[in-house]
C-alpha cells in the first residue's frame, strides 16, 4: 500500500517494552525546515507518549539530509544511545540530485546501523514536491516522524526481548 493511501501515524504498538531508561537520538536536517521541524515534533511526541523521558532524548541538527549519516554515526558510537532517528526531506527537483542524496543517505544509515548493532531509523521524506512533503509531515497523511519514532521503539523492544531470551 502506498503512503498516499495510508495515514503514516496509524500503527500498532503491541509488544513495546519499557523504554523509560533508554536514550534516543534524533538527528534533524535543517534543509526544508518547515518539514523537518514537523517531523521532529512528531518523533518527539511519539517517544514521550510511549514512555521515553525528555532528558533521554538528544537532538542534533545538521545542514542537510546528506549530513544525517555522519551525525547519526556520532550518536550511534555512544554506548548509552539505544537508537538514532534520522529526519530529513529531499524534495525532487529538475535534476537527479535527489536520487543521489536519497540513495547515499539510505545506504549510509544502513551501514551505521549494522556497524553499531543498533537501530538507525530512516525518517527521510523523498517526495516529488513540497505539498507531498507537508502532507507527510503532519498533513493529511499523518507524520513520518511518528512512524520513525515508533519504528525505533519497536526495534529496541525487539532487541530487549532477544537479549532477555539469551540470558
Amino acid at each position: 500500500m502506498s503512503s498516499s493511501d495510508k495515514n503514516l501515524s496509524t500503527f500498532s504498538t503491541e509488544g513495546l517494552e519499557d523504554v523509560s531508561s533508554l536514550k534516543f537520538a534524533i538527528v534533524v536536517a535543517e534543509w526544508n525546515t518547515e518539514v523537518t521541524e514537523a517531523l521532529f515534533e512528531g518523533a518527539w511526541q511519539t517517544l514521550i507518549k510511549h514512555g521515553v523521558r525528555e532528558e533521554n532524548i538528544f537532538r542534533g541538527n545538521v545542514p542537510g539530509s546528506y549530513e544525517l549519516t555522519l551525525a547519526s554515526q556520532w550518536f550511534a558510537e555512544r554506548e548509552d544511545i539505544a537508537s538514532v532517528i534520522a529526519l530529513g526531506a529531499v524534495v525532487k527537483g529538475e535534476t537527479l540530485h535527489n536520487e543521489y542524496i536519497n540513495h547515499s543517505v539510505a545506504q549510509g544509515l544502513t551501514n551505521v546501523s549494522l556497524k553499531y548493532n543498533k537501530p538507525v531509523i530512516f525518517g527521510v521524506l523523498t517526495p516529488n514536491n513540497m505539498e507531498q512533503a507537508l502532507d507527510r509531515a503532519g498533513g493529511k497523511h499523518g507524520n513520518k516522524g511518528d512512524e520513525a519514532a515508533i519504528t525505533a521503539l519497536k526495534m529496541v523492544s525487539l532487541k530487549q526481548r532477544l537479549n532477555l531470551n539469551q540470558q
